[in-house]
């Protein structure tokens, strides 16, 4: 950050209040996609020169942090500055930062991120009409929404996500079979996100297809973990043990993204949804339903960077995967086109541009 004084070791990044111009505050400790996002932007933003400093608990040392106890620092701005901005992505989140500026009269300005895709409540509907800006993480986000927005894409790392250099030695590094295909599921294992949905359209797909294997990297969490036992089960019935694999959840994705020649995001909801982007920066091609922003991001049809098909429907997943796994011609150019997408509209330096203009307005 330009011109910022940072305190702390490496890994517990403090950043002093009076440099900072933008706060991100994560008021909730388990990781979610909020949680990442923020996890993933701010130390860009940071890197930029942008004035952007985390707040709140579950978030890494090495993401620039303020204090809990610099907030009684907001009544004054920063240098330069008519106010800050508190970008909020949650309701937990909006409601301290109008009760600072309504009632404290600190120099904040408001911005709100939805990424729901549902009627919102009264009660955000209130929260949200009482904010300085609004942006939306896709156009469908947008259209639920009854205040005037900015729609804001997310970007991710085209850096970290990049194809390997070679990948048979991708497969080998993560112990997979060199010599065969891969298709790859990642995400939490529940029913929303589709898993069960994947590992039937794999029990159709791979035994007419012994070149291929099928990968499953996530977590089932409480109550997900009987969901996950009889995904197992079935796959273990149908003598496919070998070829449908649970691989767990890994902090170190992009190598697993790196073995894989095929994606499918098999969600029945999302809010919007980072794996076919993280897919397609891998060089990877991508089917996804039409949940979320999927059909924002990925291209379907000649020249595209894989498809879209309707949610819930497995016999769509099936045929799509049949198309994508026959087709080596067909699947390579995807897996081109892919990066190629990810890499221009995607880039998550894009993302932090788009935002330092939302801030920059306010």
């Amino acid at each position: 950050m330009a011109g910022s004084a940072i305190s702390g070791a490496p890994d517990n990044v403090v950043v002093d209040i009076r440099d900072v111009e933008v706060i991100a505050p994560n008021f909730k400790r388990r990781l979610s996609g909020v949680t990442s996002t923020i996890i993933q932007l701010v130390p860009i933003q940071h890197a930029a020169g942008h004035k952007v400093a985390a707040l709140g608990p579950g978030l890494p040392g090495r993401v620039p942090h303020i204090r809990f106890r610099d907030l009684l620092s907001l009544w004054t701005p920063p240098k330069g500055r008519a106010h800050r901005v508190w970008h909020a992505r949650r309701n937990i989140e909006m409601l301290p930062a109008i009760f600072m500026r309504d009632v404290m009269r600190m120099k904040l300005k408001i911005a709100f991120t939805s990424a729901s895709q549902r009627k919102h409540s009264g009660w955000t509907k209130w929260l949200i009409s009482k904010m300085d800006a609004v942006i939306a993480t896709s156009g469908r986000t947008a259209s639920y929404l009854e205040v005037k927005s900015t729609v804001i894409l997310h970007g991710i790392d085209t850096e970290r996500f990049a194809p390997p250099a070679d990948k048979a030695d991708a497969k080998r590094a993560r112990a997979l079979p060199a010599d065969r295909k891969i298709v790859g599921c990642f995400g939490r294992v529940r029913h929303q996100k589709g898993t069960d949905l994947f590992v039937d359209a794999m029990i159709k797909a791979l035994p007419e297809r012994p070149d291929w294997i099928a990968i499953i990297a996530g977590r089932a969490t409480g109550k997900h973990q009987e969901f996950e036992a009889e995904l197992k089960s079935k796959v273990a019935s149908a003598g496919l043990s070998d070829r449908i694999l649970f691989v767990g959840e890994h902090t170190n994705i992009d190598d697993w993204y790196r073995a894989l020649d095929l994606f499918i995001a098999p969600q029945r909801w999302e809010g919007f949804g980072l794996t076919p982007l993280e897919a397609m920066a891998t060089g990877v091609p991508v089917i996804a339903t039409d949940v979320g922003a999927f059909p924002e991001l990925v291209v379907s049809g000649m020249d595209g960077t894989g498809c879209i098909i309707p949610r819930d429907d497995l016999d769509a997943m099936v045929e799509a995967a049949g198309l994508f796994m026959d087709d080596e011609t067909c699947r390579k150019a995807a897996a081109a086109q892919s990066r190629h997408h990810a890499v221009t509209k995607f880039d998550i330096a894009g993302e932090v541009a788009r935002l330092h203009d939302v801030y920059s307005r306010l």
